[in-house]
């Protein structure tokens, strides 16, 4: 059974951190790429950050270049994002994704970040 569980979503000030996990089990993790995606209200999932199989390669969005970091432990099947100097357009729900070059495509089931004063 296929599981991703996104953890460490919550309540922060702007201009504080955050650091996401997602856990992965019931696929080979380390042939994935790992991206986390988010949705805010009233607005589309767009994607985050992204990261290969083997972790050498990432790609983030514009408006989260040095400000966000992807990682993975392909050891504990787990994938994380640090997120620093948070915004208050950053408040979404942050969905991790793994993707498999044969077309699998597994979603978690996300975890709320509020990034308010």
């Amino acid at each position: 059974q296929v599981q991703l569980v996104e953890s460490g979503g919550g309540l922060v000030q702007p201009g504080g951190s955050l650091r996401l996990s997602c856990a992965a089990s019931g696929f080979t993790f380390s042939t994935y790429s790992m991206s986390w995606y988010r949705q805010a209200p009233g607005k589309e999932r767009e994607l985050v950050a992204r990261i290969n199989s083997v972790g050498g390669s990432t790609y983030y969005a514009d408006s989260m270049k040095g400000r966000f970091t992807i990682s993975r432990d392909n050891a504990k099947n787990t994938f994380y994002l640090q997120m620093t100097s948070l915004k208050p357009e950053d408040t979404a729900v942050y969905y991790c994704n793994a993707h498999h070059p044969w077309g699998y495509d597994y979603w978690g089931q996300g975890t709320q970040v509020t990034v308010s004063s």
